[in-house]
């Protein structure tokens, strides 16, 4: 191996906990009552509304527009006209989200271990360029990863084939040398493997961590 991707949220960035954390504060104080159940229907909301991005259906702004057109009706919050008042209020929330930014405890020392091993690093997500690199940055990451690729600098997004192997060329390793670890099966595993990488599944409720599937590149 001569390089690694690894995919961004729930892979090196512990989203789920950091918006779970963000809601729990957030929802209060928009009147509202949070709850583990209306956290669950943030997170179908926040799939749907994400894919459509990814799909071309709306923009990234509208996709957050969307989430809170379907959302804030659930807390009993009226939902604005305009699009402005909504921005506002989901600015709101990013920053409660911001807030809750953390990095898995074994991010760091995965990346460490694959420095050490003398490998290009890589970080492949379908997020938006600006957040996504500023995630890394805040979760002190930054400085140990050599190549972020996102969909938006791509022009296209996991599972299509040419995000891995766009990635692997601003590696500058074959898709051969280059293993893929993520903690979505089909976006990280199958579809990376079927692009010609080495791919690990991150599943960390079974107790995988990062470092197991280092130990376990080939």
């Amino acid at each position: 191996m001569k390089a690694v991707i690894f995919d961004l949220d729930d892979t090196l960035f512990d989203h789920t906990t950091s918006a779970t954390k963000a809601l729990h504060s957030w929802v209060p104080a928009l009147g509202g009552t949070s709850s583990d159940e209306l956290v669950a229907q943030w997170f179908v909301i926040e799939q749907h509304c994400f894919d459509r991005w990814l799909n071309g259906d709306t923009t990234h702004q509208g996709q957050r527009r969307e989430r809170l057109r379907s959302f804030l009706p659930l807390i009993g919050h009226v939902v604005p006209d305009g699009d402005a008042e909504l921005d506002d209020i989901y600015t709101d929330f990013l920053g409660h989200y911001r807030a809750h930014w953390v990095a898995f405890p074994d991010a760091q020392p995965a990346l460490e271990v694959a420095r050490s091993n003398g490998w290009r690093i890589g970080v492949l997500t379908n997020g938006s360029t600006a957040q996504q690199n500023a995630k890394l940055t805040e979760i002190g990451l930054a400085a140990l990863v050599d190549v972020v690729c996102t969909s938006e600098i791509l022009g296209v997004s996991k599972p299509d084939p040419q995000a891995y192997l766009r990635t692997c060329e601003a590696l500058g390793a074959d898709p051969a040398e280059t293993l893929m670890i993520g903690d979505n099966y089909d976006l990280d595993v199958a579809a990376a493997r079927k692009a010609g990488l080495t791919a690990h599944h991150l599943d960390r409720a079974a107790g995988v961590t990062l470092l197991d599937l280092l130990r376990r590149r080939s």
